[in-house]
């Protein structure tokens, strides 16, 4: 079967966690607001290898986009759903897009530009098909290199994000927990 944005949609919501993440977080009143990453293409890999959809999934990743690029109204969003979501075992990482940039260099190394959006976060993973995401209003999911490696398994680098070391690092811890990825690397 291919794998289509419904299809997906239908994979990630076997996860009761995705369910209700998706389902609280319009209280939030959030901007462009996306639960993305592996809560979702890491489902499918699940369903492929008949686990659990939660399985193997560190964390759920939410982005938003403010124009405020302070790190206390940053700060206040993510007391807000810490608060929401007091009441499930899972570790919610909310980032503010807009802010990316002031921050990537010292923990990751290396320039970030500055994101005018959600979606460009996402556009900029090191994975090239695990860039995607779901709107929380909309419920559009967004898949600028499209669902086609993640069906098939293949990790390739993102031509947008092209740092090798931190592409092989992420793509190894994937196919550890799914042997049957295929690393694609540059130029072969």
């Amino acid at each position: 079967m291919v794998l289509t944005p419904d299809r997906l949609m239908e994979i990630a919501r076997t996860n009761p966690a995705n369910v209700e993440i998706l389902d609280r977080l319009p209280a939030l009143g959030l901007k462009q607001c996306m639960l993305t990453a592996g809560c979702l293409f890491q489902a499918v890999w699940n369903h492929h290898d008949a686990k659990p959809a939660a399985w193997g999934i560190k964390d759920y990743d939410v982005f938003y986009f403010d124009q405020d690029l302070s790190w206390e109204a940053e700060n206040d969003v993510i007391l807000a759903a810490k608060a929401l979501f007091q009441d499930l075992d899972l570790n919610i990482e909310i980032k503010n897009q807009a802010r990316v940039h002031l921050w990537y260099g010292e923990r990751f190394g290396g320039a970030y530009p500055q994101l005018n959006s959600a979606k460009e976060g996402i556009d900029r993973y090191l994975i090239e098909g695990t860039c995607t995401g779901v709107d929380v209003l909309s419920g559009e999911v967004y898949a600028p290199y499209g669902l086609d490696d993640i069906e098939k398994g293949l990790l390739r680098i993102n031509p947008v994000n092209h740092q090798f070391d931190l592409f092989e690092k992420k793509a190894l811890s994937y196919q550890a927990r799914w042997p049957w990825l295929e690393i694609v690397y540059p130029g072969v």
